[in-house]
C-alpha cells in the first residue's frame, strides 16, 4: 500500500496499466542484463506484457458501442496486428533455428493487418502527391544515414553480411518514418502515433530476429524496448484516434529540422564511436555514403526547377550593375531611408531614396556595419504586407544575392511587433527604432535589417536554418524588455516567421516566410515559427476550398449526419443535433470547423444554414412515422438569425414538411451574441412564440455571461466538458453553479463533447439532464441514427 500510493497520485489513471507495464519490463531488462533471469525469458516475458494490455486495449475499441463501425474494425485489424507481433515475438527466442523466416512472416502479417487498421482509422490525412513527392526525397538521405549507422551498430561476427545489411536497410527505412510520424504534420494526432508504434513494432521484430542468432545473446534485449513501446503506442494512438473521430485538434506546424538534424546527429555519433573503437571503414559503409548523394542532388535539382532561368540571368544583371553601398552614418533612424522619404506614401517612394551614394531609383537597406554591398532596386511589386516597395526591392534583391551563389544558404526572419497600435505615428517609430538597435546587437556584423512592414522589419542572414532559428529566439530576448515611450512603459509581443534560402525564388522565399509569421501570429505570439510544407499545403487547401464551395449547394455535395442527444437519468435518446458535412469529390469530407470560415469569408453562410433547416425538418418529417416526439437542433450563426425574415422563414420551413414546431431547436453561439444582443433576443422570442425551442450553445461560465444570459429567451443551455470536472484551485465544479442559475431561469443544461465515462458521471451528477459526445454516441447518417433510436423501448421525450 505504501508503494501503491505514490503511484496513483503521480501516474495519471489514463495510462496507469501502460506505466506499470514499462516499469516491469524495464526490470525485467535490468534483470536480463546483469544474466538473472535468461535471455529468452526476458524476451517472451516482456512482447507478452506488452502485447497483452495493447491487446485488451484494442479489444475494447473494437467491441465499442458506436455509430460509425469504422474505429471498430480499425480496433479489430490492430488488435490482430498487436497480437501477432507478440506472437511473432515470444516463439522466436525459443525457436532452435529459423529465425529470419519466422520474422519475416511474422513481419508481413503485421505489416499487412497494421496497414488495413490505418487505413480505417480516423484523423488520416492524405498529403497531395507533389506533398509525399517532396517527403520521400527528402527523407531517402536520412534513412540511409540512418541504414549507415545501423551497418555500423550491427555485430560484424556471427551475422552473414546480407543479412546485416537488409537488417541495416530495414532499420534505417522504419526509423526514417518512425520519426516523420512523430515530428512531421499532425504529430500530436492519434493516428500519426499509431502510426509510429506500428513502426517501432516492426523496428523492434527485425532487430530480435537479428540479433538472437549472435553468440552474445543478450545483445538481443536491445530489441525489447522498440518492441514493447511500439505495441503500446499502437494501442494509445489508436484509441485517441477514435475517441477523437473527424474532429481532429488544431496543432502546432511540425518544425523540419528534426528530421534532418536527428538523423545527422545519430550518424555523427555512431561513426565517430566506429572510429574511436579503431575499426577499419569497409566497403558497404562507403557504398551506403555514396547512396546518401543521390537524393540530396535529386532535392537540389526539384528546388532548382523551380526557380526560372530568367530570374536568375537578370539576377546576376542585377547584381553586375545595380549594387549600391550603403553608409551607416547617413541612413536615418531604422529604415535606411530619410525622414522625408519615410513620410511619403508608397505609391511616391519610389522615386526618392533619400541620403544615398546611388542613382535615383534605388532603394535604401540597411547593414550593422555601414558598408556591406546590397544590390537594390526600388521599381518593383510589393509582395506581402505593408511597407514601401523600395524596402521591398531591397529585400528582394538580398534573397536573390544569396539565391545566386553555387550553394545558396541562408534565412529570411519576418519580425513583426505587436501592440503599437494606438500609440501615433511618431511614438510607433521610436519602437521601431529602439527594436532595430536592440536587433543590432544579437545579429552578425554581415546580416541585413531592412524595413517590411509597418510594424516590423526583417532580418536577412547568411547563416543556415539551425544558426536562423537560434537567432530568431536571441531576437526574442531582446525584443521581451518593455519599450519607453513618450515618458511611459509599453511592452509588445513580437512574431517571428523563419523562411530557409535554398533556391527559391526571392517571392517565394518572402511568401514563406510570411505564412510563418501569420501562423506565429494565430499560435498565440512571442514565437518563432519555421516555414514548413505543411503550411503551402494549407494554403492550397484554403484556395481549394474557396475555389470549389461555391455551387456547392446546387451540385448536391452537402450532407448532415446526426448526433444522438441522451437523457443523463434513464439513458434514452431525447433528440439529435444535424451536423453539416461537406461531401466534395475532389476534397472530401470537409468539417463545419474548417468549411464555415471559408463560407463567411464567400458571404455563403447564409445560403447553406437555410438548406440545413431545410434538410433538418425534413428529416424530421420522415422520423415522425417511427420515432417520435424527438427533437431536432440545428445551428445558425448571428448573422444569419438577426436578418429581419428569419422567424418567417423558420415557421415556413416547419409548415412545409408538417413538423411540429417544438420538435424544431435552434442553437445559437453564446460567444457571438453579445454583438447584437437586442436583435437576437427578439429573434428567440419570436422563434418562441412559434413553439420553436431556442438553446445557446458554447456557453462559458463568466460573469458577463451569466448576466447576459438572464436576458435571453432560451430553453436549453450547452455547457462543454470543461465546466463538468474539478478545478486547478481545488474549487467545486463551475457546472454547479451553471446548474442553479439554469434551474432559476427555468433552462435545462445539456452537457456536450462527453468524451469520457468519467465526464459522462459528471455531468450526472453535476445536475445536467442531457448529455450529448462520442462516450455516449458518435454523429452517424439518418439511417444509422434511427436503427440506433429503434434499440430503446420508448424512444419519446
Amino acid at each position: 500500500m505504501l508503494l501503491a500510493y505514490p503511484f496513483r497520485v503521480l501516474v495519471p489513471r489514463r495510462v496507469a496499466p501502460e506505466t506499470a507495464t514499462s516499469t516491469a519490463v524495464a526490470l525485467l531488462l535490468l534483470a536480463g542484463a546483469a544474466d538473472l533471469v535468461p535471455t529468452p525469458v526476458v524476451i517472451s516475458l516482456a512482447a507478452g506484457a506488452g502485447a497483452t494490455l495493447a491487446g485488451l486495449r484494442l479489444a475494447r475499441l473494437a467491441s465499442r458501442r458506436c455509430t460509425d463501425s469504422s474505429p471498430r474494425t480499425a480496433g479489430v485489424l490492430l488488435d490482430a496486428a498487436v497480437v501477432a507481433a507478440g506472437l511473432t515475438a515470444v516463439v522466436l527466442p525459443l525457436a532452435d533455428g529459423g529465425h529470419t523466416s519466422a520474422v519475416l512472416v511474422g513481419s508481413l502479417v503485421v505489416a499487412a493487418l497494421s496497414v488495413t487498421g490505418l487505413c480505417r482509422l480516423a484523423g488520416r490525412t492524405r498529403p497531395s502527391a507533389g506533398v509525399r513527392l517532396r517527403w520521400l526525397v527528402e527523407s531517402t538521405g536520412p534513412a540511409v544515414g540512418l541504414a549507415l549507422a545501423g551497418w555500423l551498430l550491427l555485430p560484424r561476427d556471427g551475422l552473414p553480411v546480407s543479412v546485416r545489411l537488409v537488417a541495416a536497410l530495414a532499420l534505417g527505412g522504419l526509423g526514417m518514418a518512425a520519426l516523420n510520424a512523430f515530428a512531421g504534420p499532425r504529430r500530436r494526432s492519434g493516428a500519426a502515433v499509431c502510426r509510429g508504434g506500428v513502426l517501432l513494432t516492426l523496428g523492434g521484430l527485425v532487430l530480435l530476429a537479428t540479433l538472437l542468432s549472435m553468440p552474445a545473446g543478450r545483445v538481443a534485449l536491445l530489441a525489447v524496448p522498440p518492441l514493447v513501446l511500439g505495441m503500446l503506442l499502437v494501442a494509445v494512438g489508436a484509441v485517441d484516434a477514435a475517441d477523437a473521430g473527424d474532429h481532429q485538434p488544431a496543432e502546432p506546424i511540425a518544425p523540419a529540422w528534426p528530421r534532418s538534424v536527428l538523423p545527422a546527429a545519430v550518424l555523427l555519433l555512431v561513426a565517430g564511436l566506429h572510429l574511436g573503437a579503431g575499426r577499419a571503414t569497409d566497403p558497404t559503409s562507403v557504398l551506403l555514403a555514396l547512396a546518401a548523394v543521390p537524393p540530396l542532388v535529386l532535392r537540389e535539382l526539384l528546388r532548382a526547377a523551380e526557380v526560372p532561368v530568367s530570374e536568375r540571368r537578370a539576377a546576376h544583371r542585377r547584381l553586375a550593375g545595380n549594387t549600391v553601398r550603403h553608409r551607416h552614418a547617413a541612413q536615418p533612424r531604422w529604415l535606411g531611408t530619410s525622414d522625408h522619404a519615410l513620410a511619403q506614401p508608397a505609391n511616391a517612394h519610389s522615386g526618392s531614396t533619400g541620403d544615398l551614394d546611388g542613382p535615383a531609383g534605388a532603394s535604401s537597406a540597411w547593414s550593422p556595419d555601414g558598408g556591406t554591398a546590397w544590390p537594390a532596386l526600388a521599381r518593383r511589386p510589393v509582395v506581402a504586407g505593408g511597407g514601401s516597395p523600395g524596402d521591398r526591392a531591397a529585400l528582394l534583391d538580398a534573397l536573390a544575392a544569396i539565391g545566386d551563389v553555387p550553394v545558396p544558404s541562408g534565412a529570411l526572419l519576418l519580425v513583426d511587433l505587436h501592440g503599437t497600435d494606438g500609440i501615433g505615428p511618431t511614438a510607433r517609430e521610436d519602437v521601431l527604432a529602439e527594436a532595430v538597435l536592440r536587433a543590432r546587437a544579437v545579429i552578425a556584423s554581415d546580416d541585413l535589417v531592412t524595413g517590411c512592414t509597418g510594424t516590423g522589419f526583417a532580418v536577412v542572414t547568411a547563416a543556415g536554418p539551425v544558426l536562423a532559428y537560434a537567432l530568431g529566439t536571441r531576437l526574442l530576448t531582446a525584443l521581451a524588455p518593455p519599450f519607453e515611450v513618450a515618458g511611459s512603459v509599453r511592452r509588445v509581443q513580437t512574431s517571428i516567421g523563419l523562411a530557409e534560402v535554398n533556391g527559391e525564388r526571392p517571392a517565394d522565399v518572402l511568401r514563406q516566410a510570411e505564412l510563418a509569421r501569420r501562423r506565429a501570429v494565430q499560435l498565440g505570439r512571442d514565437r518563432v515559427e519555421w516555414y514548413d510544407a505543411f503550411l503551402e499545403e494549407q494554403l492550397v487547401r484554403r484556395l481549394d476550398l474557396e475555389r470549389e464551395l461555391p455551387g456547392a449547394v446546387a451540385r448536391g455535395e452537402l450532407d448532415l449526419v446526426y448526433q444522438p442527444v441522451l437523457d443523463l437519468a434513464d439513458g434514452q435518446p431525447v433528440g439529435a443535433e444535424a451536423l453539416l458535412r461537406w461531401r466534395s469529390p475532389v476534397l472530401g469530407t470537409v468539417l463545419p470547423a474548417e468549411l464555415l470560415p471559408v463560407a463567411e469569408d464567400l458571404d455563403l453562410v447564409g445560403e447553406l444554414e437555410w438548406w440545413v433547416l431545410d434538410r433538418a425538418c425534413r428529416q424530421l418529417s420522415d422520423w415522425a412515422v417511427g420515432v417520435r416526439e424527438l427533437w431536432m437542433a440545428v445551428n445558425v450563426t448571428t448573422r444569419e438569425l438577426t436578418t429581419p425574415d428569419f422567424v418567417q422563414r423558420a415557421a415556413a420551413v416547419l409548415a412545409a414538411y408538417g413538423v411540429p414546431p417544438e420538435r424544431l431547436v435552434v442553437e445559437v453561439s453564446e460567444p457571438r451574441v453579445a454583438g447584437d444582443l437586442p436583435t437576437v433576443v427578439a429573434r428567440l422570442a419570436g422563434l418562441r412564440s412559434l413553439g420553436v425551442r431556442t438553446a445557446l450553445d458554447d456557453f462559458r461560465a463568466e460573469h458577463a455571461s451569466l448576466a447576459q444570459l438572464r436576458r435571453l429567451p432560451i430553453d436549453l443551455l450547452k455547457v462543454g466538458p470543461e465546466l463538468v470536472g474539478a478545478r486547478p484551485d481545488g474549487q467545486p465544479p463551475l457546472i454547479d453553479v451553471v446548474v442553479n442559475v439554469g434551474e432559476r431561469l427555468g433552462v435545462e443544461i445539456v452537457a456536450e463533447e462527453l468524451e469520457s465515462s468519467s465526464q459522462v458521471e459528471g455531468a450526472r451528477q453535476g445536475g445536467c439532464r442531457y448529455g450529448q459526445g462520442f462516450a455516449l454516441a458518435r454523429p452517424a447518417t439518418a439511417e444509422r441514427v434511427e436503427a440506433y433510436f429503434e434499440e430503446f423501448p420508448s424512444a419519446s421525450r
